[in-house]
């Protein structure tokens, strides 16, 4: 038996085992904290601590179910690559991070399963070792080193309350200074891990992984991780804190919503969408509502997991090409695939009755309901029209029409274990969010609104078709001709230049500076005062004392007649 399946029916049946459990200590309200003294030196206790609760083995269940796919599905996807099994331990350890994560009530080990998955990440998309992989990687390991940063900063004023249990202090200590201040720390943290503006650009750029990777990465894991750790702190928040984090997530679903309509890297347009819905889960934490925010978490991880499968599939039997452009008419050869694309993207987008609706909808309405101004209500619905507007955009692309790439091809449907892989998800995907929403909420939200209000999400998912159709069939001729169009659509598809600003706009001026500095001081008046005229001093000294030494006798000669000469003058 390959290390692939050992693995995938481990996770499996642990998975199970943690649902269960979640399922025991939701209906008896339980939570459990476990201790465990590591080292006792004179009053000092250094303990580990385990948090368990509905929360915490709900999410893990998932991170577990999920993670048993991507591995089954990597044995074939992966099939060939001499190093599977280092792969597939990559995978484990970074699932690993994410368990300690998500158990810990403790800043101390939270910080070790944060920058498990940093390193891990780090790791995992460099891992077809070229130029674009390097430097994605490098882009996202040094974006997250921020958020680690404010951890330790964060772990440093914890010491004032004589522990890192944080756990124990979020209600307790709210107005306190120094919670505050650990709060807004914890809050940039988050911004970073979970690609919040401005430190959005590592998201696509960490696309360099192999597809399995994205799929996990993407659905339960990493970028998961900061809006995990909002939720568990959100008790601390004051307003000030939440209009902030409101104020940036909703400018980021509106910006990736924007983006990916732009985009033709077919895996980066699904990224475009995690982001977006990275940003409606911060949004609606940001509004007080953190039990909304896990709901939309977990319905999201299983169809954006399905999401990337169905486009890793595509992408292996389009020899490795990801370009949308070059699709078309898929729905021919890869049936079953486009199949759970379609019901993946209609979930995506809240169509009713599948997992996504039960969350989003719920969000939308709820944030309608809440007393806000009118650029927070705007843009919430805009940026449900461009879910739409991608998603339609990214169908059309790939399934209608005729197949743009190769006329001699060999498109099938031949790799069984993928599609067992993806099959295990795709009915979760249809079920889970009803399933969810009866568990989680043991009374039901009472939303009242007007009907136009209520009709109002359907509205924008007719008014997004509308407009992602009309964009994909008429594929902008005309305007791809006009320079103007083809700026604003780069700046648009590069995330409003922050890549740019992120990299080379860090970079330019400190080594511009360094550059003046190297001119100026160290090929300058360093180098004139410094080493370099000192030994030319030194040199032209030797040199003389020298030439003293080897003319004796000349010198002897000269010296008597200056002496001579002194003497006369001096009569």
């Amino acid at each position: 038996m390959s290390i692939c399946l050992v693995f995938f029916f481990f996770f499996f049946i642990l998975s199970v085992t943690m649902f269960l459990l979640s399922l025991y200590f939701m209906i008896l309200e339980k939570t459990m904290i476990l201790e465990f003294l590591l080292l006792n030196l004179n009053s000092s206790l250094v303990e580990m601590v385990i948090l368990f609760d509905w929360m915490s083995l709900l999410f893990m269940s998932f991170v577990l179910f999920i993670s048993s796919m991507v591995i089954f599905y990597s044995e074939e996807y992966m099939l060939g690559d001499l190093y599977l099994n280092r792969f597939i331990m990559l995978v484990i350890m970074f699932v690993m991070s994410m368990m300690f994560l998500i158990i810990s009530p403790n800043l101390i080990s939270i910080l070790l399963g944060w920058d498990g998955l940093g390193l891990v990440s780090y790791c995992l998309v460099i891992y077809y070792q070229n130029e674009k992989s390097y430097n994605a990687g490098m882009l996202t390991a040094l974006t997250n080193r921020i958020g680690d940063v404010m951890l330790l900063m964060s772990i440093a004023w914890m010491l004032n309350f004589g522990s890192w249990n944080y756990i124990y202090y979020l209600d307790f200590y709210k107005n306190d200074y120094i919670m505050q201040l650990i709060s807004y720390m914890v809050i940039i943290a988050a911004m970073t891990k979970s690609a919040q503006i401005p430190f959005s650009s590592w998201l696509p750029a960490a696309m360099a992984a192999p597809t399995p990777v994205s799929s996990l990465v993407h659905s339960s894991t990493l970028v998961t991780a900061g809006v995990y750790l909002l939720i568990r702190f959100n008790f601390s928040f004051s307003e000030n804190m939440m209009y902030l984090l409101l104020f940036f997530s909703s400018l980021t679903m509106f910006m990736s919503g924007l983006g990916a309509n732009f985009e033709f890297d077919l895996k980066k347009i699904i990224a475009l969408s995690t982001l977006s819905q990275l940003g409606l889960m911060m949004s609606i934490l940001s509004l007080g509502e953190y039990n909304l925010a896990f709901f939309h978490l977990l319905t999201h991880a299983l169809f954006k997991a399905l999401l990337f499968m169905c486009a890793g599939n595509i992408i292996h039997n389009m020899n490795n090409n990801q370009d949308i452009r070059y699709m078309g008419g898929l729905i021919n050869h890869m049936p079953l695939t486009c199949t759970f694309l379609n019901i993946c993207n209609f979930s995506l987008c809240g169509l009713p009755f599948l997992s996504g609706f039960y969350s989003k909808d719920l969000i939308v309405e709820v944030m309608s309901m809440q007393y806000l101004n009118m650029f927070i209500y705007i843009i919430f619905y805009i940026s449900i029209g461009l879910t739409v507007c991608y998603s339609f955009r990214l169908t059309y692309y790939t399934m209608s029409g005729d197949m743009n790439y190769m006329s001699m091809n060999c498109l099938s449907e031949s790799s069984f274990k993928m599609l067992k892989g993806m099959g295990g998800l795709i009915f979760f995907v249809v079920i889970m969010g009803s399933v969810l929403s009866w568990l989680m909420f043991s009374t039901p939200y009472f939303i009242c609104l007007p009907w136009l209000f209520k009709m109002m999400t359907l509205i924008m998912i007719m008014f997004g078709m509308f407009i992602g159709y009309e964009i994909s069939k008429f594929k902008i001729y005309y305007m791809n001709k006009s320079l103007n169009y083809y700026i604003l659509s780069l700046f648009f598809s590069l995330m409003w230049n922050m890549p740019i600003i992120s990299t080379f706009g860090v970079n330019y001026y400190p080594l511009m500076l360094g550059n003046i500095y190297l001119k100026s001081f160290d090929q300058g008046w360093y180098e004139y005062y410094g080493s370099n005229n000192l030994s030319n001093n030194l040199k032209f000294l030797s040199k003389f004392f020298q030439l003293l030494s080897m003319n004796h006798l000349k010198i002897y000669f000269i010296l008597m007649l200056l002496w001579l000469l002194f003497m006369i003058f001096n009569v």
